[in-house]
């Protein structure tokens, strides 16, 4: 069986296992048994058979790591046959219910007989286990995403963790593994400026997703039932619903409070307390450790080492702000205040325009002095709730409306697939464009902004006439597109021959009377006056 090129690494150290370092035991030193061998958490099987030598149990307990802290779960003869044991053949302690006390909370980890138990010290092993990892895999190559630091797409990761994943492992039961560094990248910010975005190399992204799958459901139990992001069972829509609703009881006036650069402001003192509290595998609260103190590599090659913050990007970023803003949640719940919050993003809701100034001072202190985090001054504010906005929408009346950045973004993006200059086939254009509006109406179609979505609906179209008449180009390929059409022959000339511009002739009669709303509907072109409807009142009004 041919293998594909492997990727070379340099290591100082072949304990330290990074995206970056060289593993023992590949290329051509690689058993061809076991390299065509699919792993069970890579290939889905649901499980492998082990060698009668082979042992099937994992490492256990929470011990240092400089004692090892290292699987035993090979036998001689596999090692010396240089087979990678696959994830699967070692057994790992099964997470214990959660239970919860009459407010909700998960104080204590107990078993049926209420006496505690030790799942805790085995939560490295509940990290790394096959069906974990099997699942973390599955959601990190659903997701895709851009290549990290050393250029590995999601395609390229299953052969390289076919060979080398056996490795990583035994580095991460001993405490030795070391993250790769971040690729910082820049992205464009509604409101002006850039926001840093780190991208994680693939094998991080799924030992990060692995972490959060078994560490999140430990802290889920405690959190506010007003936080809604990256929660299972939560989504922005229902954040919005509680806005909605708070409007209707009589909460008129709304605390905007504006965090500073949360991500790249949180204190990793405070936030690995946090996780104490929760977490007692010191093997996890060091590995989590490691992620945040990742270095950062940088547009330009230069390198640079973090002091503070939660690099955004990766699987294990949103369970950590949750955590770190947790505290806020239950100082507004033993104020008695009524909230709402969606990551960094939060609205208090107060009944007067007195109780909002007393309560964003108040507040403000809280954020700086127990959290260590920056308000912006600047964006926040104690006003009107219809002066508010939150996830991109405001209450008009009591109903959702967009704010004017949202259509802005959509017109921006809309004219990035149909420029007139890249280059592109009519048809991929349309299948992108389709594929974008669809989106983008499932989330801002909640909205109750009917004629300025109609009037998005007709820009859309007139968008899609102006790349076929840049397409067609020459006067003759006009001529005969509009004919084939149904244009009339004597009214041809007058829009085949025209010196008017791309975007002027979009609108042209002509051009209209061909390219008919309903043929570009056929096309793929995404109606979006019909799909808000369908949203709003069913798919069998029309």
């Amino acid at each position: 069986m041919s293998l594909r090129k492997e990727r070379t690494y340099k290591a100082n150290d072949p304990d330290k296992v990074a995206q970056h370092t060289d593993v023992q035991g590949s290329g051509s030193g690689v058993n061809a048994q076991a390299a065509q061998l699919k792993f069970a958490f890579l290939s889905g099987e649901t499980s492998i058979p082990c060698g009668p030598n082979e042992s099937d149990s994992g490492p256990a307990g929470n011990g240092r790591i400089e004692d090892g802290g290292v699987s035993r779960g090979h036998s001689t003869a596999e090692a010396k046959a240089g087979r990678p044991e696959p994830i699967g053949c070692s057994s790992t302690t099964e997470p214990q219910p959660i239970a919860l006390t009459p407010n909700g909370r998960a104080d204590r980890l107990e078993d049926s007989d209420g006496q505690h138990v030790g799942a805790q010290s085995s939560l490295l092993e509940q990290i790394l286990s096959r069906d974990n990892m099997h699942a973390a895999w599955k959601r990190v190559k659903a997701n895709k995403g851009a290549a990290g630091m050393d250029g590995m797409s999601t395609d390229e990761f299953a052969e390289f963790a076919r060979h080398h994943w056996e490795r990583i492992r035994s580095a991460l039961y001993k405490g030795a593994y070391r993250p790769a560094a971040v690729r910082r990248v820049m992205i464009p910010k509604a409101s002006g400026g850039q926001r840093p975005l780190g991208i994680p190399t693939v094998l991080d992204r799924v030992i990060q997703q692995a972490i959060a799958q078994v560490v999140g459901p430990l802290f889920e139990p405690g959190f506010s039932v007003h936080s809604y992001g990256f929660r299972p069972g939560k989504s922005a829509h229902m954040a919005l619903a509680e806005m909605r609703q708070a409007h209707e009881d009589g909460y008129r006036h709304a605390v905007d409070c504006d965090l500073k650069s949360f991500f790249d402001t949180v204190a990793h003192g405070i936030l690995m307390n946090r996780l104490a509290g929760r977490i007692s595998d010191r093997r996890v609260l060091r590995l989590i450790g490691r992620y945040l103190r990742s270095e950062v590599l940088l547009p330009d090659g230069s390198r640079e080492q973090i002091a503070c913050g939660v690099p955004q990007g990766g699987p294990l970023s949103p369970l950590l702000a949750n955590v770190m803003l947790d505290d806020l949640d239950k100082e507004l719940e033993r104020r008695g205040l009524r909230f709402v919050r969606y990551a960094d993003d939060f609205l208090i809701f107060v009944r007067s325009q007195k109780a909002a100034d007393r309560v964003l001072t108040t507040i403000s202190r809280f954020i700086e002095r127990r959290l260590r985090l920056t308000v912006n001054t600047a964006k926040s504010k104690a006003a009107a709730l219809r002066d508010c906005s939150f996830l991109g929408f405001r209450l008009y009346r009591g109903k959702l409306h967009w704010v004017d950045s949202v259509v802005v973004r959509f017109k921006q993006r809309v004219r990035e697939i149909t420029a007139r200059s890249n280059g592109r086939n009519i048809e991929s254009r349309i299948r992108d464009l389709r594929r974008y509006v669809i989106g983008w109406l499932n989330y801002f179609g909640h909205s109750r902004s009917y004629n300025k979505l109609v009037e998005l609906d007709h820009w859309l179209r007139r968008r899609v006439r102006l790349c076929y008449w840049k397409q067609w180009k020459r006067p003759r390929t006009r001529r005969r597109n509009l004919l084939a059409l149904g244009a009339k022959r004597d009214e041809v000339k007058l829009a085949s021959r025209s010196r008017k511009g791309y975007w002027r002739m979009s609108s042209n009669r002509i051009v209209q009377q061909a390219l008919t709303n309903q043929r570009l509907w056929d096309r793929g072109v995404p109606n979006m006056r019909q799909q808000w409807i369908d949203l709003h009142y069913g798919p069998a009004t029309k």
